[in-house]
């Protein structure tokens, strides 16, 4: 009997780590950004005030997402610093009209439909509300992938167990819900999905 509970024991012990620390490394993959884009230098260097100073809600209300070549092109047809990410993204994109190939974090599911312009202009929330106080920093997150649905790690959160989490760590349908439910919002399955 106690060698059975012993072997059950080990076991379980061996099978929840394997499932919730194993797993995930498994699961994703680590890929860097094209270039290192520091927010924080942006908002102070520039004098951008606002994060929708690049990333623009247009007229018809969708949301334009991370700014064009054009936008950067703008400040950065030449560099103005000694930076290394100045110097690929002047030669290696704006001097030959390229799209520089961001892995978009927050890119959700592609059957999500999700306002901005609702969210931002109209409720008056935050962008740090889901994307925490990221736009203040000069750190640029690697960037993760699950290996299966090939969406960011953002989407649900770095922990499964989503313990200890910060209210903007994940992007899960119920952290939509629950602010939802704070606000005393109703949005039917509809409202968010197509």
């Amino acid at each position: 009997m106690r060698r059975g509970l012993l072997i059950f024991a080990f076991g379980m012990a061996a099978s929840l780590f394997a499932g919730w620390y194993v797993f995930p490394r498994v699961l994703y993959v680590k890929k860097a950004q094209p270039l290192d884009f520091l927010h924080k230098t942006h908002a102070e260097n520039s004098g951008v005030a606002d994060c929708s100073e690049c990333h623009t809600v247009r007229d018809d209300g969708t949301f334009a997402g991370l700014p064009t070549m054009e936008k950067c092109a703008s400040c950065h047809s030449d560099r103005n610093g000694e930076s290394k990410a100045e110097t690929i993204l002047v030669n290696d994109y704006i001097k030959p009209g390229h799209e520089t190939p961001w892995l978009v974090y927050s890119r959700q599911p592609a059957n999500v439909w999700f306002s901005h312009a609702i969210h931002v202009k109209r409720a008056k929330l935050s962008c740090s509300k889901c994307h925490s106080t990221y736009g203040e920093s000069d750190q640029i997150r690697l960037y993760e992938v699950n290996r299966i649905s090939g969406y960011s790690r953002d989407i649900w959160g770095h922990s499964i167990l989503r313990l200890g989490r910060a209210p903007h760590e994940g992007m899960k349908m119920t952290d939509c819900e629950g602010c939802h439910r704070t606000h005393n919002v109703e949005v039917g399955c509809l409202g968010c999905h197509q």
